[in-house]
């Protein structure tokens, strides 16, 4: 009886540490470096100054936006390669994508969720 409880006791310490685990973020994202690498790569030329007022209404507002959408959106276009089917398909942002890591994506993802911008997140 002593040799299953302590089994139990073993396992559900294993289970609280791997949740412990599972709740850490695997990544920090630095706004910091992602202000850099969007003023690298220019995206106001597009996206206007501050990136909330785009040059063409094609465009869109990203000042403020979740960067979690931010990210898959630029992981997106990076899989895309002309694909719909597969990721998002523009010529212009696949193009200003493919050579950054996922790590400079999460920073221009979390730099451009620090932007004040117009976008409307509740009524």
């Amino acid at each position: 009886m002593k040799a299953l409880e302590t089994v139990l006791k073993t396992a559900c310490m294993a289970a609280a540490l791997a949740g412990a685990m599972a709740v850490q973020p695997a990544f920090a994202a630095d706004a910091s470096n992602g202000k850099v690498l969007a003023e690298a790569h220019n995206c106001a030329a597009c996206h206007g100054p501050n990136l909330n007022k785009p040059v063409s209404a094609e465009y869109p507002k990203l000042a403020g936006q979740h960067a979690d959408y931010v990210y898959w959106a630029l992981r997106q276009y990076q899989m895309g390669n002309g694909n719909p089917n597969f990721g998002r398909s523009n010529a212009i942002m696949s193009a200003q994508v493919q050579n950054l890591s996922q790590a400079d994506l999460k920073d221009i993802a979390a730099y451009i969720e620090s932007l004040k911008g117009d976008l409307v997140l509740k009524k």
